[in-house]
């Protein structure tokens, strides 16, 4: 090597390169003004998504906020152990005590999604909403994706709540929701399976502590449920009003019409499985039904699962639902980070 060529190099000095504002993921979102879901995927090879997210969460919780939700794609995810790793990282404490859906063997955390018929719509609710306490957080991972169909829709219910008709969302939010549950056989879980008890008494005790009225019916075979819940709320962080409910899961006309005309056949009308009324026991009428569907749907959004795809929501914001779908579908669910509504309306007040 020459003399000037080492002159040459010996002059160049090194430039410090500062990684401090590098991110091993990207965020993107599905288009303009399409704020939910927000995209997460890897910027770099090797990115482990549960470290990054327990590095992030503060981040990651203000961006919730205003999302209402994010879809991680990419990331490798492939098991149940995967995705109970990650939604630990995202939760403070996942939830381990939840009745409505089946655990998955494999890992103590993660549920397997609601069992219903493929080819009918689960319709848009927050999930244990109709009761005093519920996560604030829901994870979805998909283990499979169907072969045709199979979104699993959500939407900003800050959006529905606004683009409910003024006189609707002030019934909605004055009444309040009162739910009705039957547990009969053959009809739906039985109500020793969704207790984890046969003891009546064990029952009772659970039903007073979570402010369920209970009621054996049918010479104390079947349990009646009534459960008196707010239908609108406040969001304990941002302070917007949200529509916060599950009248759509409870209530009759929301079924298919065959399903509907099946069960009005067989049952009377107080032992249906669900159904929804207002706060002070009047009818919600199917005109009512009607246009909060729409409404959900106006705002609705969809994508199509790929396998590996994890979602996770911010459970007061944001509804979810599930399309009918064609062939093999697996979808695991994760709850976390518990709330109960008298610490949501002590939060709020100090908002104010």
């Amino acid at each position: 090597m020459t003399t000037s060529v080492k002159k040459s190099l010996g002059s160049i000095r090194r430039t410090a390169v500062d990684l401090s504002h590098f991110s091993p993921v990207k965020e993107t979102t599905m288009g303009e003004g399409k704020n939910l879901p927000l995209i997460l995927e890897p910027a770099a090879e090797g990115a482990d998504l549960a470290d990054w997210v327990r590095s992030n969460r503060d981040q990651l919780n203000q961006k919730l906020y205003k999302h209402g939700g994010f879809l991680y794609r990419g990331f490798g995810l492939k098991t149940a152990e995967d995705f109970e790793r990650v939604a630990a990282s995202i939760a403070n404490e996942l939830y381990a005590d939840y009745g409505d859906l089946p655990r998955e063997n494999v890992a103590c955390k993660v549920y397997t999604s609601t069992w219903y018929p493929d080819d009918k719509a689960i319709l848009y609710h927050q999930e244990s909403s109709h009761f005093t306490n519920w996560p604030r957080k829901i994870n979805f991972f998909c283990v499979k994706a169907s072969r045709e169909c199979g979104c699993s829709p959500v939407v900003d219910c800050r959006l529905v709540y606004q683009g409910l008709d003024q006189k609707v969302r002030q019934m909605f939010e004055e009444k309040g929701l009162k739910y009705v549950r039957n547990f009969m056989p053959g009809v739906d879980v039985p109500w020793q399976t969704f207790f984890h008890t046969s003891d009546k008494a064990a029952v009772e005790e659970q039903c007073r502590k979570a402010h369920l009225e209970c009621e054996w019916t049918h010479d104390g075979e079947c349990l009646r449920l009534n459960q008196y819940c707010r239908a609108v709320a406040r969001h304990y962080v941002t302070g917007e009003k949200i529509f916060f409910n599950q009248v759509q899961l409870h209530h009759v006309h929301c079924l298919d019409r065959e399903t509907r005309s099946s069960l009005m056949t067989m049952l009377a009308k107080e032992d249906l499985p669900r159904q929804c009324y207002f706060g002070d026991g009047s009818e919600i009428s199917e005109t009512v039904m009607d246009h909060v569907g729409e409404t959900y749907e106006k705002y609705a959004v969809r994508f199509q699962w790929q396998n590996g795809d994890m979602v996770t929501l911010d459970n007061m914001l944001v509804a979810h639902a599930r399309d009918p779908f064609v062939g093999e579908r697996k979808i695991l669910v994760a709850l976390g980070d518990m709330i109960t509504d008298k610490e949501v309306d002590s939060m709020v007040a100090q908002l104010k």
